[in-house]
């Protein structure tokens, strides 16, 4: 007669730190150990006090049908080409590009799916990994190569008004970590765009990002469908498998024409140390005090 067996158990499913929300899952190190449950968002949320929804829809498509979308035709590239043939960011690290905007191709152009100026909104490429640090409580690191000028992830959270910044940061307390950055981009006539994100309820990947003093990434906001910025982040240098992923979160570093910080208040007490262990570390975490 036929004989039924019992069917082997499945292999217990690896932890995926972004829930199936992106293109790739994002793996936790040591196994069985995994960071605190915050809300996952691969894309920037509203919260309160925002003035623009970061979903709404602002900036008409460009119409490249038959040709691709280059400077002169594309409405989208006014201040030149943003990417190259590896979809690599142009002039990365070279001081001088980045006073120049950076608008990315968007829902309501006419260009194919494949054309050269859509790679933020592409999402994750490469494998990365969620792992406990020495000091720095949670990290993020890579599992493959990234070469330098690609595309690593966004610091996505939530927008929220500069009120509800100020009463989220007067709540913290020593130990707690901060997550709130703020972005200030200065614009033609003198004045100053602010954007602040908050990932610690609700965010992506980009909130296990550590400071670094000499980080392998570079934070540019990119403009795909909103006025609202995505916070992305480029690979500033080649970077190696299993190295640890950093910025600058006083934005200084490399980059001459945006400032972002993470806002540090100290109300008197100690700054936090910073234990990035870079030849030119400055001690402590960058601190805004504004």
């Amino acid at each position: 007669g036929a004989e039924f067996k019992e069917k082997p158990e499945a292999p217990t499913e690896q932890l995926d730190v972004a829930c199936g929300q992106e293109n790739l899952p994002v793996g936790a190190w040591p196994p069985g150990a995994a960071p605190a449950p915050f809300q996952y968002t691969p894309d920037h949320v509203v919260g309160p006090g925002a003035d623009i929804d970061p979903t709404q829809i602002t900036f008409p498509g460009c119409i490249c049908v038959k040709t691709p979308c280059l400077p002169g035709t594309c409405s989208c590239l006014r201040h030149g080409e943003n990417y190259d043939d590896n979809s690599c960011l142009r002039d990365i690290g070279s001081g001088g590009k980045y006073a120049e905007p950076v608008f990315e191709c968007n829902v309501l152009c006419r260009c194919s799916d494949h054309c050269r100026n859509r790679v933020v909104q592409k999402g994750l490429q490469f494998h990365f990994q969620v792992f406990k640090t020495h000091k720095k409580g949670w990290g993020l690191r890579t599992l493959e190569f990234i070469p330098k000028g690609r595309f690593v992830c966004e610091y996505a959270g939530e927008v929220l008004g500069f009120s509800e910044v100020q009463r989220r940061i007067h709540l913290q307390t020593k130990s707690d970590s901060n997550y709130i950055i703020a972005i200030r981009e200065h614009v033609y006539n003198g004045q100053v765009m602010e954007t602040f994100v908050d990932p610690t309820y609700i965010g992506n990947i980009g909130r296990f990002l550590n400071h670094s003093c000499e980080p392998n990434l570079l934070m540019i906001p990119v403009r795909i469908d909103s006025m609202v910025p995505k916070l992305a982040l480029f690979a500033a240098k080649d970077i190696v498998p299993e190295e640890e992923l950093s910025y600058d979160y006083s934005g200084r570093y490399l980059n001459l024409t945006v400032s972002a910080s993470k806002e540090r208040l100290d109300h008197g007490k100690l700054r936090k140390p910073c234990y990035c262990g870079a030849k030119s570390c400055t001690a402590f975490l960058p601190f805004d005090s504004s």
